[in-house]
């Protein structure tokens, strides 16, 4: 019996951090790679983060009944979407993976695949130490878009209320304040599952 271990949180909450170092300490993982038509960043790479597609390859994707779930962000620079796209061959009920997420897109999963199916890993991290990380982050692309940055800041404020976390079930949270305590915790969670305790 597999899992899908589902790591969310509000944006710079160390997500692609957390992802890497399981990735890299649990090989056996699969990762499910999410797939979206923004532009890709400076430090992003195709295939890694997301597959970068444009609105006609996600459409025949949709089309072909592989879309999981989907959904659209009004941005300043246009709508940008994001969706998670059914892998040929993946099934959780034989193999463990692993993927980055929103809260919307989790509950699709659980609905898709069973709540038994899916582990949440909910990162939490203040929001002065998250903004600074934003902003930090833009700051390295060739073309930042701090406009951007303030509106997915904001717009995580509503998508992860405490209103919108307790109807989607999720009662476990990880400070991310310090790296190396946040991942001894997941560890931790990660090996209480069981006949998942052990490491890969």
């Amino acid at each position: 019996m597999g899992l899908i271990y589902y790591i969310m949180g509000k944006s710079a909450s160390g997500k692609d951090t957390v992802y890497r170092a399981l990735l890299k300490e649990r090989p056996a993982l699969r990762p499910v790679v999410l797939y979206t038509t923004r532009p890709i960043r400076e430090t992003e790479t195709e295939g890694v983060e997301y597959h970068f597609v444009d609105e006609e390859t996600l459409e025949g994707l949709s089309r072909a009944g592989r879309v999981i779930e989907s959904r659209t962000y009004q941005t300043e620079y246009g709508p940008w979407r994001y969706a998670t796209v059914h892998s040929v061959g993946m099934d959780p009920a034989l193999a463990d993976y692993l993927m980055i997420g929103t809260l919307e897109s989790y509950r699709s999963l659980k609905a898709f695949f069973g709540d038994s199916a899916i582990f949440p890993i909910y990162l939490e991290l203040p929001p002065d130490i998250r903004l600074l990380r934003a902003i930090k982050r833009e700051q390295g692309e060739a073309r930042p878009r701090y406009d951007e940055v303030c509106r997915r800041f904001l717009a995580d404020e509503e998508d992860f209320s405490p209103e919108k976390l307790a109807e989607a079930g999720i009662t476990s949270r990880f400070d991310n304040t310090d790296f190396a305590g946040c991942m001894a915790q997941i560890r931790r969670a990660m090996g209480s599952v069981p006949d998942h305790g052990k490491e890969s």
